[in-house]
């Protein structure tokens, strides 16, 4: 059979594209969002494992927890028995690998002070410390968003210069002062809004009496079918999600009009603007969807904010949550507890800087590579 030039170059072009690098390299980046979420995933536990080793290590440099805790309160025969019974006098490297071999098993020790399990502890309050997070979101993103955006929009002018104020006071004011503000004018002064506590002593009974309560207060409330006691727990919950809420909100409001600016600058909508589309429509459409990209991949970093401020927060307020306790349970001195709350903590926001690693991935291609 007689081969045509036609079909012979034909065949060349062909393999030439197969073997081209910009296709082997565009078949090789098929698969770059799933390698991206695998090394993303795999980096949680290293982090973990450096955190829970720095802690216990800084822990035990004032001692045993035993004598830190119980030190002065015991006969010298007696404390020396409890540290022996706890295994407090093995070798530090012994007693690592043995609070290692523990967690793998599920077991963070007990506390000292109360003589509870860890586990429990972190299970009880670890759902108050969330619930009171993502209010803080929400009052984050209410505040946040809308007012960088308004700020854009207003760029340079007073209305921008009241609201770039207002951001840098929301986030340059502790929190726990703010909380006190916020008590004496709208709980002591006004009286519309309780002081402290997570609900009132007939609501908490009446949740606490539900099978099995999810311990968010919110969602159990709800499930007594009583309104009164889904009032009165948005009630208790609107002042130190406000305080904790503002300290974030400013950042994403300086965030926002940052963003937004820049993207009214960009060739897209310089594009937009020169067919006629009008400055509002830029804004919405165009600017505005852009610049929430950066929100996202900074939420992973807040979230670590909103649970360093939760512990004084909590504290201000009475929210009984992990932050309350592991400010108790550093007045008692209790390390056993306080390293359990703040490896949990450390897991939380591992875990939820992979959540926003995944929705930014998917959000914007760009950062897998």
């Amino acid at each position: 059979m007689t081969t045509t030039t036609s079909e012979l170059t034909g065949d060349l072009e062909q393999g030439d594209t197969a073997g081209a690098p910009g296709t082997r390299k565009r078949r090789k980046g098929g698969g770059g969002l799933g390698a991206y979420l695998i090394v993303r995933f795999l980096l949680i536990f290293p982090t973990i494992f450096i955190l829970l080793t720095t802690v216990f290590f800084l822990m035990r440099s004032t001692g045993d927890p035993i004598t830190a805790a119980l030190g002065g309160r015991l006969p010298p025969a007696q404390l020396a028995q409890r540290i022996h019974e706890a295994g407090y006098d093995r070798p530090l490297i012994v007693q690592y690998f043995s609070y290692l071999g523990g967690i793998v098993h599920g077991d963070f020790g007990t506390t000292i002070s109360d003589h509870r399990p860890v586990l429990d502890v972190l299970k009880t309050f670890g759902t108050a410390t969330l619930e009171l997070a993502v209010y803080a979101l929400i009052v984050a993103f209410i505040v946040g968003i809308p007012l960088g955006r308004l700020a854009a929009r207003w760029r340079d002018r007073f209305p921008d210069a009241v609201l770039r104020v207002f951001a840098i006071l929301c986030y340059a004011t502790p929190v726990f002062f703010l909380g006190l503000l916020l008590k004496l004018v709208f709980s002591v002064k006004l009286g519309w809004l309780p002081v402290a506590g997570r609900a009132s002593t007939s609501t908490e009974i009446e949740i606490e009496s539900l099978p099995h309560p999810s311990g968010f207060y919110l969602i159990d409330a709800f499930r007594t079918g009583d309104p009164n006691a889904v009032t009165d727990v948005l009630q208790h919950a609107i002042l130190p999600a406000v305080a904790l809420g503002l300290l974030t909100g400013g950042i994403f409001l300086r965030l926002v009009r940052t963003n937004v600016i820049g993207t009214y600058g960009s060739g897209y909508v310089e594009a937009a603007r020169s067919r006629g589309v009008r400055e509002r429509r830029l804004l919405r459409k165009h600017a505005y969807r852009p610049a929430l990209i950066p929100i996202v991949t900074v939420i992973g970093l807040q979230v670590a904010l909103l649970l360093a401020g939760a512990v004084l927060t909590e504290t201000t307020f009475e929210w009984k949550g992990l932050g309350f306790q592991l400010y108790t349970y550093l007045q008692e001195r209790d390390f056993v507890a306080v390293q359990g709350i703040v490896m949990l903590l450390a897991v939380i926001v591992a875990v939820t800087n992979f959540i926003v690693d995944v929705v930014a991935a998917l959000i914007d291609p760009r950062v897998r590579y």
